[in-house]
């Protein structure tokens, strides 16, 4: 059967595709995704599904995130998927990461309206009944949310076909795009708006004009595991060292003496760009990471160094022997000249690209505005 004409063309089923699929549906326009795989396979399954406000630097990015937040609640009650909005544990360990906390809640946590609560003493000992008590501190990211990206997105797909009338071209490649045209392996059709948001892909589509971004991709070591006790963990996971990643504390004064501890102590954390994240899922297993690797392409070739150090940390963390179930490799696209590219590369075609992992985050409203954009 041939492809049918649409008013909006949209390749890639990743959160930013989907994003895109919901605003511009929602507007009552004709919309169709052409995903080359059979099923997303891309970052938005891979990783931590981890939707953070609390990390989200000042300005545009913490805007987006708040916007994004209710936009996954209307999702989740609409598609019916799993979603945590208990918000975040981020655990300080050591003085200085807990001297950051004490920053980031004294001055730029009321300055910008971050809903956080730092929990000390009998509060963190009350905390999964002290599991947690071996401990400084930890900050409770209120306005956090977590879900199972493996059941979410499929779900996700499901709702937009089935409630907004989205139509989806899986196992469909998209060979090139042109002003009001889109060409793909099983034929062309015409689209007055041509959406591009292909991922970590700079090759297939737009090369040229991808280019002087000079972006690169991420490799991330994952792993799905089991607790040996299990605490019944609700709560997304990180440490002080996620601080000095994270904008909303890594330009703190306070973030250089972690930067200095990392470095004399455990340099091998800077080397593989290992700071941990722990998402629990609805199965009672939990998935952890990450390390970041950079380059022009992923390695395929995982380092079980750098597992054992993640496995280690998480162990150290949660206070309890962790049973490995899987492995696997994330990968999102990063390090261009923002956390994200918006090109309107020729009339009537456009690409968006995420420079940084956090497209669960800020995802769904980036879209909402580049929609609200094309449309005038």
């Amino acid at each position: 059967m041939p492809l049918q004409d649409t008013d909006f063309a949209i390749v890639g089923a990743g959160i930013l595709g989907l994003s895109h699929a919901y605003a511009a549906a929602r507007r009552g326009l004709r919309v169709s995704v052409f995903e080359r795989s059979a099923t997303p396979l891309g970052a938005s399954v891979r990783n931590f599904g981890q939707a953070l406000v609390t990390g989200q630097p000042p300005g545009p990015m913490l805007a987006m995130a708040r916007d994004s937040r209710e936009i996954w609640a209307r999702w989740a009650q609409g598609a019916g998927f799993h979603l945590r909005r208990n918000g975040s544990l981020l655990f300080a360990r050591t003085r200085a990461e807990e001297e950051l906390l004490e920053a980031f809640c004294e001055v730029r946590a009321p300055e910008y309206g971050y809903r956080v609560e730092l929990l000390r003493g009998s509060r963190l000992l009350d905390l999964y009944r002290g599991q947690f008590s071996h401990h400084r501190a930890v900050l409770h990211g209120v306005d956090d949310q977590q879900l199972y990206s493996r059941e979410a997105i499929p779900a996700l797909v499901e709702y937009l076909q089935s409630e907004h009338s989205v139509e989806f071209h899986f196992s469909t490649l998209v060979r090139d795009v042109e002003p009001g045209r889109l060409h793909t392996t099983f034929g062309s059709c015409r689209a007055e708006q041509i959406l591009v948001c292909s991922g970590h892909d700079y090759q297939t589509l737009l090369a040229e004009q991808i280019a002087p971004l000079q972006p690169q991709v991420c490799r991330l070591q994952m792993l799905r595991v089991r607790p040996e006790q299990d605490f019944g963990l609700a709560h997304a996971v990180l440490t002080g060292l996620s601080c000095v990643h994270y904008g909303a504390f890594a330009d703190l004064p306070e973030a250089e003496a972690i930067r200095e501890q990392i470095q004399n102590q455990q340099p091998e954390l800077e080397e593989h760009g290992i700071h941990l994240l722990v998402s629990p899922t609805p199965h009672g297993e939990l998935i952890i990471g990450d390390s970041h690797h950079y380059g022009s392409d992923a390695s395929p070739f995982n380092a079980e160094a750098v597992d054992d150090i993640m496995l280690d940390l998480a162990e150290h963390t949660l206070g309890t022997r962790l049973q490995v179930l899987e492995r696997w490799q994330g990968v999102y696209g990063s390090r261009g000249p923002g956390p994200f590219s918006v090109l309107r590369v020729a009339p009537g075609v456009t690409a968006v690209l995420m420079h940084t992992g956090v497209g669960m985050s800020v995802g769904p409203a980036l879209a909402e505005r580049a929609v609200a954009t094309l449309l005038g």
